[in-house]
């Protein structure tokens, strides 16, 4: 209102000198043309004649500031004049200063117009301005009238509020915790971790900001004037009261919004009626108070209140309940607020200051849309929630204002009741629950005092149940009356808020039963153990109950929770407001109206009976349930979904599927008219409840807020298993940025106490809690780790919690990191944590404990045994912190490390006690303080406090910049440390004085035994210590490293002061300084003084080749310094190395390398003339180098006198032919020359011997030769020594140079072979070289091949002679080609072998190639492999040779591979096709083997076999004769009379087919070699079969089927085998009647040789051990046996105990093969001592027994004494290490050796054994592969393939062998020609390696097959 002036009190001049202030910012807002008419009021001079010209903003405001000077001092009539002026004529007055203007200057004017003279008038102006008056006038009447509408609005209706309340409302007794808005994220989701600095960290915001303190409403609400402030506060917290308060408050002139303004009270849940868009002034009118006065009483009001928006005040209430959401706008300008826009809009607009700027808004919300309101408050604050104080007040006004006389203890009663039920007490923090809490209680006493008063204990509390009793039932409350009476029955309190509100409904029923309901109230009585519900009551109520239910349900799934009439049935309507369901509030309809709705008394009201409609009714199925079912979180975005409920639907749907709740359930349903077989299906509805409960149980991606609602959700179901399984899945729970409440800890503790054994981690960061909440979490007893991070947490937070802290029993981690803990919070902590015996970390870092915090918890160390670490970094401390720590550690024995890293990271690591007391060796602990600066005299002090320390490994002191005194005071007292490995200080000293200085204490005087100094950047220093050695310290090897120091040559001296004698130096690093070669000669001179050197580093030195040449004489005069590497001619790599040894200098092995050099002529001259005198065996090595002219001439001519060269080594420097031939000619000009290899790709190198070599190795490969290149080479090699090989591969040779090279062979002297692979070859050049065979005696051999392999090669014998052999493969020969290789082969009559594979020829060239053949004086064999050589192919083949040749003696197809060998006859001509020559054919053996041949095939060849009288031996096995086969045997058997030998082995046997074959062997009266295996025998075919036995020389029936009585008839038959002597019953059946039968046979068969009976099997599969036995026994007399073969018996100990014995027997045996015979290693020991006595043995096959190391050693002894054995298989079987070594002796001695596998014997440890096969020549194939073999075995290989000149094949998959090893053999492949495949399949080589490695060599095979 108007203030109302006393004209005794002010007037007109004295009023406008105090507002003038006010008065000058209105007028600077107005336009000029309104300031400049107000100017010119000022009379004559003083106005008008000094008028601006143009006015500007300073012109202006001195215009004002003139005005208001001049009317202060005016007469009263002036000044009145232009008060009026101002108050009609400018804008944006408020209203309070608008009326005291107006009234003072009217009055004046009044009686100054009846009492002042003609003066005064004439000074007063008279203008249109007097006629605006009334115009403004009527406005400001308008709104003073709706200001008093609508103080009468707001008295009524908080009148209406007040009618049943209970507590009296007062905004100054109402606290609030005052915010600062999240503006900086959109959601507070991680608290962020500290900055790497010494500071403490910034604290983060909080769920939507944090809170700054705590202050009454009232106060919050002053000073909010013309700002945006949000409250906020949980549901039921009481904000609409607040503002219907503050608006009566308002009405009375009282409060903080002055009664002259406006206030407008809105609420958002009557705005989501407003479905249509609204201007400003309908919102105002229509839905909020219409105003008196017609439309023009609207405009007034509006432009008043756009004119003056700063005298309005908008109260907009519970936007958590508005549909929309507000939007936060961009500042573009103002809208138009007569422009209508919707509600969501218009609100987001005045919110955003786009309309009514300068107004007071105070906006009322929930905490978690707050968020919404983050970029337009300028002020938050939250509404707390009431303490015990306040509860328990509202508990006693409750109960006195229900019924003052009655029960007058019953507010007492229900107090303590409260108090001490956590989840009543933590409900009742909010208002409005808290009468619902009190409903509860009046309902449980009033119906509990028919039975019994509860009973207190003597202080008057009630009595609670220990936390530690059963869960999940409700807690028995017992008290007693004040006259001491005897207690009454025991009252039911609630233990889950579903039980609470379970408890509520049957209060609510009640009330409404005791109003006069529907029927006469009943009589509850609640027996012991039932639920906390009067059922039988809900059960009369059922239907209002099921309606009311159905509602709430509806109402959540539209966000609906303000109700008309027409949404309610009337009889449910009547039952909810007599029971107090619903309150009763009134809203505006779109056309203005009043109406009444409803809403329920609380919005968890409505959301528990949904979740009652959920479990007691099939409204909602299963899947919806699933789809809907949930957790919440308190986090929330812009982005979220708004919701007008609080979340706890889902909350009371879990506390309802606990089975406590299943009774109630069930009579509800029953009430509701629920579904059939209720109890099972409220059964299977709780199931399916607990079931998606488990599954978020189990869920891994839930945040801390989900983690929360989970825990809460748990609890309600009051299930164990499902608290288990929270924490089996998540042992850490981390909550952030969370407010914390006493009844969330609680939920936390009921899951953790279900942990059990599982140790869980609870992590609180940055969540606001009250020091209450520590009492609940003590009752968590399985936490093992505890966790706070916030600046939250203070002194006092650290005080509770220690208090707290011993009631943890399983507590091993405390963290308080970045929380505000000084040194009064850590003696707190540290008092509780004495009494934590278990801790074994504590984390104390980023608090304010400063030195005096640190000294607190560091005196606890001694009294808590089983601590591990404690961090104290980051707390504002300094480096007397750090000493208090290490004087800790002489009284305190456990501590195992102390770091400190400035003050960032301070932490000490301790050490376990069992540890301590156990017989391992503890180690000796470590002190680390990194980057503390210290000065001279703290270094003293830290270094007189680390002389007290115990034994310490390791000090590390880097990262201080010292001065050279400080660094010598720390040296000065290493001696006095006790240090056993090291003391660093790193990053400490950066002068070349400083490396002085620590050179010291590498004397003799000081027990360090290395010392590394590196200034340059990053500078390290390490001083290391032998450990306790017992030696003195002049014995101690000492290393010295001074890399990149910047020494000079002058700075050697103080150097080697300072190091004085130091008589045990080993090891010298001098590498990245500034020697040069003055400085290297003076290293050199003092060589001398250091007897024990062993290597010296002077690299990066910049020594030039004078220093080199200084090097090599050291090298020849120092008889200790062997090796001397130098790369880049001295500038980047030199090392010297010295031998330990004290030998001759004739005895030392010395290397002198020069590598990645540029040498000249007289470098290597002087280099070498220096070498000369070295009288030691020396190695020059010259590699990757570049030689300039003349060079390598110079290197010739010194080389014959450097006699004690051994090897020259210039790998990678050779890369011209020119060069290499040049290098080359040290075969003619030095007679010590070994061998010569030179490639420009890999190593290159010259060897030497003493004596004159008698054969030398010359390789020279990957060089482009042309022809002048190829005739000097010849030229030099005619004239060197005799070559024992010639490599001449990928040289680019092409088919000229290869032809002048083999041209020359004669003349040059080669024992071993040629290798001309890879010199683009044609076929014509393949022909140069097969043609060596005939022009060349010595040639034995040819392998040439133009396919992938690229393969050329020329083999030597040593005496020439012998028979010769040619291959080609793969070479694509034509018929001329083929006709020269006739030529060849004819010519060559030494030729016993010719094999030609894959070489695409065609049937005509091989018939022509067989005619064009002759034989002479010897036989000649022949192999032809084709693709195309198969079934009928084959056969026609076949035919045609034998028809163009008449010397064919053997013709055989095997598979696509055509054999023949010729039979030296005297020569014929030629017969062509003429089948009368046919009685002189000399063919006696032909065969067609697996081929794919069918019976009809053979057709074609019954007249060419009919032709060859001499035949004597046929095989056609493995094929599908089928019966056309057996009719062919049939006929042309009786044709061959010298036929002895037919094998028709089937593959596919037929009964039928057998027995013709059978009938046609019969009919062969001269058959003695019969093979018939893989046939099925029927019975006739057996009886036919046994009649041929008594002739047989050989029989083949493996894998024969027969029956039962056929199988006996074999048995006895074999017995009048009497000739037999080979025997083959491989994988036969034996049947129990024929096995005495066999025996019988066997020892008959007294001339048997060769016996097969692998893997026989008896009716009960194998053969069992006395079968075994009986077997062996009949072999006794089989003492012409030279093969046996006797896999798979499982004989087992004692069979080859009875072995044993026959083996002296044996004296032919050549071949035994006893694999998969379960042979133990003692009995393997046995068996080879039995086999020394069979001398002839080539064979010798053990794979699959358990042979070990016993048989191994007895190999060593017996295998060398068998000296033809050849093959020895060994696989699969367990030999060990030691095995491995006496395996290798054995090999050693076996020269005959040719195959041997090793594959999978039970180690790895095969180098001794690749060692020894350099001993075997004639070894070809070696496995040795599923050994886990790594690199070494490799490259132990590759060092003995050289000698192994026979190998053709080695297996090594399955292994360890990496890049290297592979890399190995291929280097080794050069060497070894004839070795064909190395497979490396699954080895640790990687596909991109195995590329690389198979492009160098082909051979190499990484494959699986």
């Amino acid at each position: 209102m108007d203030e109302e002036v006393k004209p005794d009190d002010e007037n007109v001049n004295y009023v406008l000198a105090q507002e003038s202030k006010e008065l000058f910012h209105i007028l600077a807002k107005q336009p000029p043309s309104v300031i400049m008419q107000l100017y010119r009021m000022m009379p004559g001079t003083a106005g008008g004649q000094n008028q601006p010209s143009s006015p500007g903003p300073p012109v202006l405001k001195d215009c004002i500031e003139a005005m208001l000077e001049y009317f202060k001092m005016a007469s009263a009539a002036e000044c009145c004049s232009f008060l009026q002026s101002v108050c009609l004529m400018c804008e944006n007055i408020p209203m309070h200063l608008d009326s005291r203007l107006m009234s003072v200057a009217g009055r004046v004017i009044n009686v100054c117009g009846e009492n002042s003279g003609p003066d005064v008038t004439d000074h007063v102006p008279s203008s249109p301005l007097s006629d605006q008056h009334p115009v403004k006038r009527p406005r400001l009447d308008h709104w003073e009238q709706y200001i008093t509408a609508a103080t009468s609005l707001l008295q009524r209706r908080w009148k209406r509020l007040t009618e049943r309340l209970v507590k009296e409302v007062q905004l100054e007794n109402v606290w609030v915790s005052l915010r600062t808005a999240n503006r900086g994220r959109d959601r507070p989701d991680q608290t962020p971790g500290s900055a790497d600095r010494g500071s403490r960290t910034p604290e983060p915001d909080g769920d939507f900001g944090c809170l700054e303190s705590r202050l009454t409403l009232e106060t919050f609400l002053q000073g909010c004037a013309g700002k945006v402030t949000a409250l906020v506060g949980q549901a039921g917290s009481g904000k609409t009261l607040l503002m219907s308060c503050l608006g009566q408050q308002w009405a009375n002139g009282l409060g903080p919004v002055p009664s002259s303004y406006l206030f407008v009270l809105l609420e958002f849940r009557q705005l989501n009626l407003l479905s249509r868009p609204l201007s400003l002034s309908e919102l105002l009118f229509q839905h909020y108070l219409p105003p008196k006065g017609g439309d023009n009483a609207k405009r007034a009001i509006v432009d008043y209140l756009l004119s003056n928006p700063e005298q309005s005040c908008w109260v907009l209430d519970g936007y958590d309940e508005f549909h929309g959401k507000l939007s936060r706008q961009e500042m573009t300008g103002p809208l138009d607020p007569k422009t209508p826009m919707p509600v969501a809009e218009l609100i987001s607009a005045l919110l955003n200051r786009r309309i009514l700027p300068g107004s007071t808004v105070l906006v009322t919300c929930r905490p978690r849309d707050a968020v919404d309101l983050g970029g337009v408050s300028d002020k938050v604050g939250q509404l707390l929630g009431w303490d015990q104080y306040d509860i328990k007040e509202y508990v006693d006004n409750f109960f006195g204002v229900k019924d003052p006389s009655a029960h007058r203890d019953l507010g007492a009663w229900a107090a303590d009741l409260l108090l001490s039920s956590r989840h009543l007490l933590a409900m009742s923090s909010i208002p409005a629950l808290c009468n619902i809490c009190c409903i509860c209680l009046e309902h449980l006493l009033v119906e509990g005092t028919d039975a019994e008063r509860p009973k207190t204990d003597g202080g008057g509390r009630a009595q609670r149940q220990e936390p530690g009793g059963e869960r999940g039932r409700p807690e028995s409350v017992v008290t007693k009356g004040e006259n001491g009476r005897a207690p009454l029955a025991s009252t039911q309190v609630p233990t889950t808020i579903t039980q609470v509100y379970l408890t509520m409904l049957g209060a609510f029923v009640s009330r409404d039963s005791s109003q006069g309901g529907s029927g006469a109230r009943p009589q509850a009585s609640i027996p012991p153990q039932s639920s906390v519900t009067t059922l039988d009551t809900l059960s009369q109520y059922g239907s209002e109950l099921c309606e009311l239910s159905r509602l709430a349900w509806r109402g959540l799934e539209e966000s609906k929770i303000l109700f008309v009439e027409e949404d309610i049935p009337p009889d449910v309507l009547k039952f909810s407001l007599r029971a107090g369901f619903f309150s009763q509030v009134e809203v505006r309809r779109l056309d203005g109206a009043v109406v009444n709705a409803y809403c329920f008394i609380h919005l968890t009201v409505q959301e528990f009976l949904a979740a009652l409609i959920i479990m007691t009714t099939n409204d909602v199925s299963d899947a919806h349930l699933k789809k809907r079912f949930s957790l919440k979180t308190r986090w929330t975005t812009r982005t979220d979904q708004k919701t007008v409920f609080t979340d706890s639907l889902y909350l009371y749907v879990c506390g309802l599927a606990s089975s406590h709740c299943t009774s109630a359930l069930v009579q509800l349903s029953k009430a509701f008219g629920g579904v059939k077989g209720i109890k099972s299906w409220v059964q299977q509805r709780q199931a399916l409840v607990l079931k998606l409960l488990k599954t978020l149980c189990n869920s891994n991606n839930l945040t801390g807020p989900k983690i929360l609602q989970l825990c809460h959700s748990v609890q309600e179901s009051q299930d164990q298993q499902l608290a288990r399984q929270v924490v089996g899945a998540r042992p850490t729970l981390e909550l952030r940025n969370i407010w914390l409440s006493p009844s969330d800890i609680d939920a936390l503790a009921f899951v953790v106490n279900s942990a059990g054994d599982i140790g869980v981690t609870l992590d609180f960061g940055a969540c606001s809690m009250e020091l209450d909440c520590l009492d609940v979490l003590s009752r968590c007893q399985h936490v093992h780790c505890l966790s706070f991070h916030s600046r939250k947490y203070g002194d006092k937070f650290a005080e509770k919690l220690s208090s707290v802290l011993p009631e943890f029993p399983t507590l091993r981690k405390l963290e308080f990191c970045g929380a505000s803990v000084t040194a009064t919070g850590a003696a707190s902590l540290a008092s509780g944590l004495e009494n934590c015996p278990n801790i074994t970390e504590i984390n104390l870092t980023d608090n304010n404990l400063k030195d005096e915090g640190v000294q607190h918890i560091a005196e606890i160390f001694n009294k808590l045994p089983r601590l591990v670490s404690v961090k104290l970094g980051r707390n504002n401390t300094s480096l007397n912190a750090v000493d208090s720590l290490i004087e800790k550690m002489p009284s305190c024995l456990n501590i195992q490390d102390v770091h400190a890293d400035g003050m960032k990271e301070v932490t000490v690591t301790f050490s376990q006690n069992s540890d301590v007391k156990s017989h391992k060796l503890k180690p000796k602990p470590t002190i680390s303080l990194l980057n503390q600066n210290w000065c001279k005299s703290e270094m003293q002090k830290l270094a007189k406090t680390l002389a007290r320390c115990p034994a310490l490994s390791v000090l590390d002191l880097s990262g201080g910049q010292w001065d050279e005194d400080t660094l010598r005071t720390l040296t000065q007292f290493v001696p006095k440390f006790n240090v056993s490995e090291q003391i660093t200080v790193n990053n400490s000293c950066s002068s070349v004085e400083s490396v002085v200085v620590l050179t010291t204490l590498l004397s003799d005087r000081t027990p360090a035994s290395e010392l590394h100094i590196r200034l340059q950047s990053p500078v390290q220093v390490s001083i290391v210590f032998p450990g306790e050695t017992g030696k003195p310290a002049t014995e101690i090897p000492k290393k010295l490293s001074l890399s990149c120091c910047k020494l000079l040559p002058a700075d050697m001296e103080r150097v080697w002061k300072s190091l004085g004698t130091s008589s045990g130096l080993t090891v010298l690093d001098l590498s990245s300084n500034c020697l040069g070669n003055k400085g290297l000669k003076k290293l050199l001179e003092v060589l001398t003084h250091f007897r024990n050197l062993q290597e010296i580093n002077a690299s990066n030195n910049n020594i030039n080749m004078e220093g080199v040449v200084m090097l090599a004489s050291a090298l020849c005069s120092h008889n200790n310094l062997t090796q001397i590497h130098i790369s880049n001619g001295g500038k980047d790599e030199l090392i010297l190395r010295f031998s330990s040894e004290k030998s001759t200098s004739e005895k030392v092995q010395k290397t002198f390398r020069i590598n990645n050099s540029s040498l000249l002529p007289s470098d290597i001259t002087t280099v070498c003339r220096r070498l000369v005198k070295c009288r030691s065996q020396l190695e020059l090595e010259l590699s990757h180098s570049s030689f300039k002219d003349k060079t390598i001439e110079n290197l010739l001519t010194v080389l014959p006198k450097m006699l004690s060269l051994q090897k020259l080594d210039v790998s990678h420097s050779i890369t011209s032919a020119t060069d290499a031939l040049t290098l080359v000619r040290c075969l003619t000009d030095n007679k010590q020359v070994t061998s010569v290899e030179l490639s420009p790709q890999s190593e290159s190198f010259i060897t030497f011997d003493e004596v004159k070599a008698e054969q030398v190795s010359c390789r020279l490969t990957h060089f482009c030769l042309n022809g002048d290149d190829v005739e000097r080479l010849i030229e030099i090699l005619q004239r060197g020594p005799r070559l024992s090989d010639l490599d001449l591969s990928s040289n680019h040779l092409g088919d000229e140079g290869v032809k002048r090279l083999v041209d020359s062979l004669p003349r040059l002297k080669i024992s071993s072979y040629v290798n001309l692979s890879d010199n683009r070859l044609t076929q014509q050049g393949l022909l140069s070289v097969a043609s060596t065979l005939c022009t060349c005696a010595n040639v034995c051999g040819v392998e040439a091949s133009l396919g992938e392999e690229k393969r050329s090669l020329i083999w030597f014998s040593q005496n020439g002679g012998g028979e010769k052999t040619l291959s080609v493969r793969e070479s694509s020969l034509q018929p001329e080609h083929v006709v020269r290789l006739a030529e060849i082969t004819s010519s060559c009559h030494t030729l016993a072998k010719l094999e030609l594979k894959n070489n695409l020829l065609q049937s005509e060239w091989i018939e022509n190639f067989v005619k064009l053949l002759n034989s002479t004086r010897r036989g000649c064999t022949i192999s032809i492999e084709e693709s195309w050589i198969t079934a009928e192919e084959a056969v026609h083949l076949v035919h045609r040779c034998l028809s163009h040749s008449s010397n064919i003696q053997t013709i055989r197809v095997h598979q696509t591979t055509l054999n023949l060998s010729l039979k030296p006859t005297e020569p014929t001509s030629a017969r062509g096709d003429n089948p009368d020559l046919a009685q002189s054919m000399a063919t006696e053996k032909i065969g067609l083997v697996d081929c794919a041949l069918d019976g009809y095939h053979l057709a074609s060849l019954r007249s060419i076999i009919q032709s060859c009288p001499s035949l004597t031996e046929l095989d056609l096995s493995n094929n599908n004769l089928g019966e056309e086969g057996a009719e062919f045997l049939c006929s042309i058997l009786p044709s061959l009379p010298n036929l002895t030998s037919l094998s028709i082995g089937a593959k596919e046997p037929v009964a039928a087919v057998v027995e013709s074959f059978t009938q046609a062997c019969v009919q062969s009266a001269n058959i003695q070699d019969l093979n018939l295996s893989g046939h099925k025998f029927g019975d006739a075919a057996t009886q036919s079969l046994t009649t041929l036995f008594p002739r047989l020389r050989s029989l083949n029936l493996s894998h024969c089927v027969w029956t039962r009585t056929g199988g006996l008839q074999l048995a006895q038959a074999l017995g009048r085998c009497v000739s037999l002597e080979d025997l083959c019953l491989d994988c036969v059946h034996l049947h129990e009647e024929g096995r005495p039968c066999l025996l019988e046979a066997l020892r008959n068969m007294t001339s048997i040789r060769r016996l097969k009976l692998n893997k026989i099997t008896t009716e009960m599969g194998q053969p069992g051990q006395s079968s075994v036995l009986d077997l062996l026994a009949a072999l006794e007399g089989l003492g012409h046996i030279e093969e046996i073969e006797l896999d798979g018996w499982r004989m087992a100990d004692a069979g080859v105990e009875q072995l044993t014995g026959l083996l002296p027997v044996w004296k032919e045996l050549k071949k035994i093969s006893l694999s998969k015979n379960l042979i133990s290693d003692h009995s393997g020991e046995k068996l080879l001592i039995a086999l020394k006595s069979c001398s002839r043995l080539e064979e010798l096959h053990l794979s699959s027994n358990l042979l070990g190391d016993l048989t191994a050693a007895s190999m060593a002894l017996v295998l060398p004494s068998l000296t033809r054995l050849s093959v020895l298989d060994i696989s699969d079987n367990r030999i060990g290490d030691s095995g491995s070594r006496s395996l290798s002796r054995a090999i050693m001695y076996m020269k005959n050796l040719k195959k041997i596998h090793l594959t999978s014997v039970g180690t790895s440890e095969l180098c001794a054994v690749a060692a020894s096969l350099a001993h075997c020549p004639l070894v070809n194939d070696v496995s040795l592969s599923w050994n886990n073999c790594g690199d070494e075995v490799a490259q132990e290989l590759s060092r003995v393939l050289p000698f192994c000149l026979k190998l053709t094949r080695i297996d090594l998959e399955c292994n360890s062998v990496s890049v290297l090893g592979a890399e190995a053999l291929v280097r080794a492949l050069r060497s070894c020609p004839a070795l064909q495949l190395i497979r490396l399949w699954k080895n640790k080589v990687s596909q991109s390696d195995a590329l690389r490695l198979m492009s160098s060599d082909r051979r190499l095979n990484f494959a699986s097959t």
